[in-house]
């Protein structure tokens, strides 16, 4: 079916997510990633929902508000409570030439979907030439005070599959243009939204509907001179504020926000080695066979000779996400621990 724009009728119109930007214009993460819904499916009658109460209701965080008035049911579809059934839709919608996008009310469900997801959905293009373009969607990660079962950083267990590109954005203009590439993308994907920067982080975005950030390309958020920090996802942030504060003690940090953990950009990770001669690899999956230990990995095998360090790792360690504040806290990577791990770098 071609592309097809898609005209926006008067019921529901007054909904459209950029409406509800704020005054200055900047839009917050969760906004962003509302733009970039809806202007997919108003610029491609392929494009679907299907989710948890994503209609009515709006979805568990209010992405998709206001997108059944203006897209109606057959196009913003609430399903039971049925991971692998979503999944199994998905693939089957996209077999059939749409282009179907997949909420989960929490990262951590995506689980209940897993051999759909992991045998299916990641290899049939493989096995049979066919294109998937299935976008799976949910909010992960921690730091929100919602223990174990709805806090999870579930990337390491899908990079896995092999199949599937998947993005962990941190900021909102990386977020919109990620998805809308996502969408557009004959690859299965997923998109793991981080739901402590909802809405925390905003910054203006761009309003152009053809506005893209390339799949598989890291960004560096911060130019610096002793050390790499190389992130993503909420851990961006955190970095970002530990290296302010570097800064008053004269350590020049500089910030690689990985965007998407599948495909990896290697030569942005290398070329950021090669400049600071040490690396601190920054992550919230779990420390244990996490994202960051294959980037500790290809540094180690393609960057030693750069290498003034050994290449260390911050990450939470492999147990539940605890519910208690200062648990939580201490299980997470905190601002003092990057400082502390930048001085340990330092000594070598």
């Amino acid at each position: 079916m071609a592309t097809q724009q898609v005209e926006a009728g008067a019921a529901g119109h007054g909904a459209e997510p950029r409406g509800k930007r704020g005054e200055d214009g900047q839009a917050t993460y969760l906004i962003a990633i509302a733009e970039a819904l809806w202007e997919e499916m108003e610029r491609d009658e392929r494009v679907f929902m299907l989710g948890e109460d994503i209609g009515v209701y709006g979805g568990a965080f209010k992405v998709t508000e206001g997108f059944i008035d203006r897209f109606g049911p057959e196009r913003v579809m609430d399903t039971p409570i049925a991971e692998e059934t979503i999944v199994g839709m998905s693939v089957g919608a996209a077999m059939e030439g749409l282009r179907p996008v997949a909420e989960f009310q929490y990262a951590d469900f995506m689980s209940s979907g897993f051999d759909e997801i992991t045998t299916v959905l990641s290899r049939y293009h493989y096995r049979a030439g066919v294109p998937l373009p299935v976008v799976l969607r949910g909010p992960s990660g921690g730091g929100v005070r919602a223990s174990s079962f709805h806090s999870i950083n579930p990337e390491p267990w899908y990079a896995y599959a092999g199949g599937i590109k998947i993005m962990c954005p941190a900021f909102p203009s990386d977020a919109k243009g990620l998805l809308k590439s996502a969408i557009r993308d004959d690859n299965p994907s997923m998109f793991l939204e981080h739901k402590w920067i909802y809405r925390r982080i905003k910054e203006q975005v761009s309003e152009d509907p053809e506005f893209l950030v390339p799949i598989g390309s890291a960004d560096v958020k911060r130019e610096g001179s002793d050390v790499s920090i190389i992130t993503y996802g909420a851990m961006v942030h955190k970095a970002l504020e530990a290296s302010e504060a570097l800064a008053q003690r004269g350590v020049s940090a500089e910030i690689v926000d990985l965007r998407t953990v599948y495909p990896l950009d290697e030569e942005t990770i290398l070329r950021s080695i090669e400049k600071t001669s040490r690396a601190l690899v920054l992550y919230e999956s779990y420390r244990f066979l996490g994202i960051g230990t294959e980037v500790a990995a290809v540094i180690a095998e393609k960057a030693f000779e750069h290498l003034d360090a050994p290449v260390v790792r911050l990450a939470p360690p492999n147990v539940p996400v605890p519910f208690s504040p200062p648990l939580e806290d201490a299980f997470l990577p905190q601002i003092a621990d990057i400082e502390a791990a930048v001085d340990r770098l330092a000594g070598w």
